[in-house]
């Protein structure tokens, strides 16, 4: 199912304008319902300008009363002889020069409260460089005093879904790497043999003087 072409915009809009709930502006707007409450609450998306999605033709009025009814029902996107372009799964994430001092504080959230995380996923969560995290992580950051953990999607540098699944992923490999309950440890190495005991010099075979020569008289 293709996504509004701005979805924070929209977002922003269905909020403002309707009364759908959450979940229903979410599955239309491909976010996390989270995100959403934090967009009503103005924590996320603070100053974007929400956009019609009726008068661009993504949406309905009569879809939109449906919806209002009844909070079970999903919008569905309206038909359009425009296709939208798609979202892309790849690439470098761009940052807004606005955005990029709070990604010290981000990244120092997610050290603290996910350390399970590798540096390469948050790189990529956030478009930083692996150096800047590992000075966070040893604290060698030369504005490391002023670094105050806060939420990346709070900051507005990920989506909730994008954090998830980063969290998600490294606590599956974390899980890979332990032993079954029920696989046993391998059994310790075999001790050495003992050596056995150097003959004493009174059980030799040398023969006492005694037997050779007779007793003494």
């Amino acid at each position: 199912m293709n996504k509004p072409l701005m979805p924070k915009a929209t977002a922003v809009w269905l909020i403002e304008n309707t009364t759908l709930t959450f979940d229903q502006v979410a599955d239309f707007c491909g976010l996390h319902p989270l995100e959403v409450k934090g967009i009503a609450d103005g924590e996320v998306a603070a100053g974007i300008v929400g956009m019609d999605p009726i008068a661009n033709g993504q949406l309905t009025r009569d879809d939109i009363e449906r919806c209002q009814k009844d909070p079970q029902t999903r919008l569905k996107m309206a038909k359009t002889a425009i296709e939208l372009p798609k979202r892309k799964g790849r690439g470098g994430r761009y940052t807004p020069v606005s955005k990029r001092q709070d990604k010290p504080d981000a990244i120092a959230w997610i050290v603290k409260f996910h350390p399970e995380v590798t540096d390469a996923a948050i790189s990529k969560l956030l478009g930083t460089t692996k150096s800047t995290i590992q000075q966070i992580r040893d604290r060698s950051h030369w504005n490391y005093q002023n670094i105050r953990p806060r939420d990346p999607v709070g900051l507005g540098l990920c989506t909730q879904i994008d954090l998830d699944e980063a969290v998600r992923k490294a606590q599956g490999r974390r899980a890979a790497m332990k032993l079954p309950e029920d696989q046993e440890p391998p059994p310790p190495a075999p001790e050495p043999e003992a050596q056995a005991p150097e003959p004493d010099e009174e059980e030799s075979d040398v023969p006492s003087v005694e037997s050779v020569f007779g007793p003494r008289s």
